[in-house]
């Protein structure tokens, strides 16, 4: 393995600041950003996923942001394609890939060197699954993943409907139960830093921007992709968006909407801690409000040793 073979993996839940950390970073270390962000691979969902602003992709390139259609198939097995194509061509500038880890399960799986299957989203079976979840069973999902598949539903947590509506998915389409994890040698070395928050600080900036999104244009946003793409593509689903809808049709107030965005962005956090543990010992955890301490966690990652 080549010395220059290294990335740096900044974690943080939603609202943490990763983005703007990275725009710091790059005025002194060469870095190129590259998202590991499940939402904000899609383009023309700007505001609703908090993507970098026009300024922070100016000071430092960024790559897997505003790559897919809204309603194109995406899964992790692509995710983890095209990071691998991104890492390569980064390295090959002599640069050092800053991945901000905002979904956990794509940082992981690519940090584990974990493999994963290659089934295309179904999304009416999916859209069947989400209705039985927003309808208050997701036990009722979870039950059902045991019994035809028990090995799966010891390793996905209850709590988590995604994970549970994709084995479910995976099940329909092959036939058979979901593979255990594969995991492949890494080729390269990595250290992870953490923005570390008070919960209540968090919330609160969550809040602010749950304000800003809607302030900027969100239920306008929402308005355009409905009229280019319909309202049945799952990434219209997640939050901002599916409250924003509402708007659109007279179900709630921009009020009650921008409401019930904090409101589940706060219980995005909460899940989000299943993900990032602030007991990880692969995690370099640094207080966010000290921006002195999370560049010099940043710097020493950079020259972090080969694990």
């Amino acid at each position: 393995m080549s010395d220059h073979r290294h990335l740096i993996a900044l974690f943080g839940a939603t609202a943490s600041g990763k983005t703007s950390v990275a725009a710091d970073v790059a005025r002194w270390l060469s870095v190129e950003v590259v998202s590991a962000d499940s939402r904000q691979i899609r383009r023309g969902m700007q505001i609703g996923t908090a993507a970098p602003t026009d300024d922070e992709l100016a000071a430092v390139p960024h790559h897997l942001i505003g790559i897919v259609e809204p309603d194109s198939p995406w899964t992790l097995t692509d995710w983890l394609d095209r990071t691998r194509v991104a890492l390569e061509e980064i390295w090959s500038r002599n640069c050092i890939p800053l991945l901000l880890a905002g979904t956990g399960q794509y940082a992981w799986a690519l940090l584990e060197g974990r493999v994963a299957p290659a089934v295309p989203p179904n999304e009416e079976f999916r859209r069947e699954l989400e209705a039985t979840v927003a309808a208050g069973g997701t036990e009722e999902l979870h039950a059902r993943l045991k019994q035809i598949d028990p090995a799966s539903s010891e390793r996905i947590d209850h709590r988590n409907p995604r994970r549970v509506i994709r084995a479910l998915e995976i099940i329909d389409a092959t036939g058979k139960p979901v593979p255990p994890p594969r995991v492949e040698p890494l080729d390269f070395s990595w250290t992870a830093v953490g923005l570390q928050w008070d919960r209540a600080q968090l919330y609160q900036r969550a809040d602010q921007r749950a304000e800003e999104m809607y302030a900027a244009g969100l239920v306008d946003e929402t308005r355009a992709l409905v009229k280019r793409y319909g309202d049945q593509f799952d990434s219209l689903r997640s939050i901002g968006y599916v409250d924003a809808l509402r708007v659109l049709d007279g179900s709630w107030s921009e009020a009650e909407a921008l409401a019930r965005t904090k409101t589940e962005t706060h219980r995005l956090i909460r899940t989000q801690n299943s993900w990032f543990r602030a007991g990880d010992q692969r995690i370099d955890w640094v207080d966010a409000t000290d921006r002195e301490a999370v560049s010099a966690a940043i710097e020493g990652a950079a020259t972090a040793p080969v694990r």
